[in-house]
């Protein structure tokens, strides 16, 4: 390796899919080497915005270049917006004297991969579903160093790594943080909780059928803890509580710590972006997943891995109603047994170093 620090370049954005394992693997890369230059990259549409400079790293933003569905003048528009995206980031690149990059998809990813081809620099890419993304497509054709978070993911010289994971998440013992993540986040620290997530943006179908079931959860006596996303949070989703049982529901638009949040739940109710099948997994919380219901059927297979081990069960988005949130989950939380059979069968299903792995091997790039 060189004896200069070496400045490495990190591009995703858009969703806590892609921000959460960027944000791990900046910590495993400074932790690795003491002094080197991280600088992220995103565009002001994302949650990068925000989540990034939190957790104390340099963001630069390029301009975004959506790939709309429906042809239009958006559509119209994909080749000079990509053109004026590449030539910004080409100005990024030399101006942090750029020695890799290290992509992991998204719209703002592309961009990049193609500023580093043009630069001559080394391309490192990381792919956190089960089914790749567009941009991971691409660039995986521009290098021969691809990783991944799933062992069967369909990419060329895709090598399986699993998926980068902050070590608040891999270094977390649920049964002795529970009691004080519950506190911290005003649940009741001896009370049995459903934690609700559709991921960083909320799902509006499995919003709706927790709210059609809010009341016959509180009145069996489980408190919920219901993350909403920012835009979610309404009249109708103001906090409650049963007076009959003392469970509340505990609303909330977004959660930066998930890991009090894991620790906080004996069961979750979400969506299966991979950041939540292999947290989930990692920290042994029985799941029961949602698959986003249109895209490329992502979901479903990242839920697979969980699934087919029995650490949880999938369900339909069609399937997920009022009723069945009501008939079901008191049922499956009232089951100690099978929710520790679930648990147990999560140990050992997700890797817990791709974090330390994936800076290692991007560092080696430049050695």
């Amino acid at each position: 390796m060189t004896s200069a620090a070496p400045s490495v370049v990190l591009a995703g954005g858009g969703t806590s899919g892609h921000t959460s394992p960027l944000i791990a693997t900046a910590a495993e890369l400074e932790r690795l080497r003491p002094g080197v230059r991280v600088t992220a990259v995103g565009t002001a549409r994302g949650l990068e915005t925000r989540v990034v400079p939190a957790a104390g790293l340099t963001l630069e933003l390029i301009p975004p270049v959506p790939l709309p569905r429906r042809p239009g003048v958006d559509q119209a528009l994909v080749g000079v917006r990509l053109w004026q995206a590449v030539a910004a980031a080409v100005t990024l690149l030399r101006r942090v004297e750029a020695d890799v990059v290290l992509g992991f998809g998204g719209y703002v990813s592309t961009p990049v991969y193609l500023a580093a081809r043009r630069l001559g620099l080394p391309i490192v890419l990381h792919e956190q579903n089960a089914v790749p993304g567009l941009a991971n497509k691409l660039a995986a054709r521009l290098t021969r160093h691809v990783y991944t978070a799933f062992p069967d993911t369909p990419l060329p010289h895709a090598r399986y790594l699993g998926l980068p994971l902050r070590r608040g998440i891999t270094e977390l013992d649920r049964a002795a943080a529970r009691s004080d993540a519950r506190s911290r986040a005003g649940l009741d620290p001896e009370r049995t909780t459903l934690l609700v997530s559709g991921g960083s943006q909320g799902a509006a179908s499995i919003n709706r059928a927790v709210l059609g079931a809010r009341d016959s959860l509180l009145a069996a006596g489980i408190q919920v803890l219901h993350v909403l996303g920012p835009k979610n949070l309404t009249d109708e989703t103001r906090p409650t509580v049963d007076l009959a049982t003392g469970a509340g529901y505990h609303p909330v638009g977004y959660v930066d710590a998930m890991e009090d949040a894991y620790a906080a739940a004996d069961l979750m109710l979400g969506r299966c972006g991979a950041s939540t099948v292999l947290e989930t997994a990692v920290v042994g919380l029985p799941a029961v997943f949602v698959p986003y219901p249109h895209g490329n059927g992502e979901q479903a297979r990242n839920a697979a891995l969980v699934v087919d081990a029995g650490g949880g069960l999938l369900l339909p988005d069609a399937a997920c109603t009022a009723t069945w949130v009501a008939r079901t989950v008191p049922a499956l939380l009232a089951d100690a047994a099978r929710l520790r059979g679930m648990t147990d069968a999560l140990r050992g299903v997700a890797r817990v170093d791709a974090a330390s792995q994936l800076a290692r091997r991007t560092l080696e790039v430049v050695a």
